[in-house]
């Protein structure tokens, strides 16, 4: 007869009493989240007036499509829609390629010198040229106002390249290499038979940050170009809102102007909708990849 306590025990009232609490904090940790996201969309298809008078809590109040109707009347939303597609998606493929191409030598031991190049990267962590430099060697490489200055200076990120080689070294089995080696299979082959299909996770991860930074980034569009063809969707969207503020600041006739501050207030809650949503749908695409536990790369006895 088994001495050890059943895993189906019943709970005492104290284990109880700890979930509850636990379940509770964590209800009140996804509302805080939620609902900031939740209040932007109910707010942006809300009567402005209603939005402004503090009455849209819960459920849209006044529906109202005006502030998205301004937005895509704009024909240089579309233009930034395609632009900001072809930035992500090629900025996002080159970013990968190279952390998977530094990552990886730096992960294997036999890599003579590898600990002095790590210390050279991380170096760039903490100290950087600022940015007059970074255009300067931008211009001299004839990048401005190209469709390569918004990708190549940033093409790798450092704290991105940690994640990615500490996960090569801790998740995938130097045997396995070894095994691999054994068998016949060169260096290339061994990275993309057996390793990348074994960090799928991490890539995955890594390719979520690059896209999200290439999705959001307007900084580097404001400092290198120059024709609005070449705009991504958020040059666009912070042009849009600053012509409308431009507009609420030179109307002087009262009505007129509650008129623009309404129409001001529904457009800011548009433009936050219309330039995060396709990030919000890529994530579930990734998930899945999230979820798969550290020891996908471990050797069975």
């Amino acid at each position: 007869m088994s001495s050890g306590v059943s895993s189906g025990a019943p709970q005492s009232g104290s284990d109880r009493l700890f979930d509850i609490i636990n379940f509770l904090l964590l209800c009140l940790i996804l509302v805080i989240i939620l609902y900031p996201l939740y209040f932007v969309v109910i707010a942006s298809v809300s009567d402005s007036m209603q939005v402004i008078s503090g009455n849209v809590w819960l459920w849209p109040k006044g529906i109202s499509m005006e502030a998205y109707a301004r937005v895509f009347q704009n024909q240089d939303i579309l233009v930034g829609y395609r632009n900001v597609i072809v930035y992500t998606v090629i900025g996002t493929l080159v970013n990968v390629a190279l952390t998977i191409a530094g990552a990886y030598p730096l992960s294997r031991k036999d890599f003579a010198g590898r600990n002095a190049i790590m210390l050279l990267i991380t170096f760039t962590m903490f100290f950087s040229g600022g940015i007059i430099p970074t255009y300067m060697v931008v211009r001299s490489l004839g990048l401005v106002n190209s469709f390569w200055a918004l990708i190549l200076p940033g093409a790798v990120s450092v704290w991105n390249l940690i994640i990615m080689r500490t996960f090569f070294q801790n998740t995938i089995p130097p045997e396995l290499q070894e095994s691999a080696f054994m068998d016949g299979c060169s260096d290339f082959r061994l990275l993309r038979s057996i390793v990348l299909p074994l960090s799928m996770p991490v890539i995955a991860v890594v390719t979520l940050y690059y896209a999200v930074g290439h999705w959001n980034s307007y900084f580097q569009a404001l400092i290198y170009l120059s024709e609005r063809g070449k705009y991504p969707l958020q040059m666009f969207l912070r042009e849009l809102l600053i012509q409308n503020q431009m507009q609420n600041m030179m109307e002087t006739d009262s009505e007129t102007m509650a008129r623009q501050v309404m129409v001001a207030e529904g457009l800011k809650y548009a433009v936050i909708v219309v330039s995060s949503l396709p990030v919000l749908m890529l994530y579930p695409l990734l998930q899945r990849y999230f979820a798969k536990g550290v020891m996908i790369g471990a050797v069975k006895g």
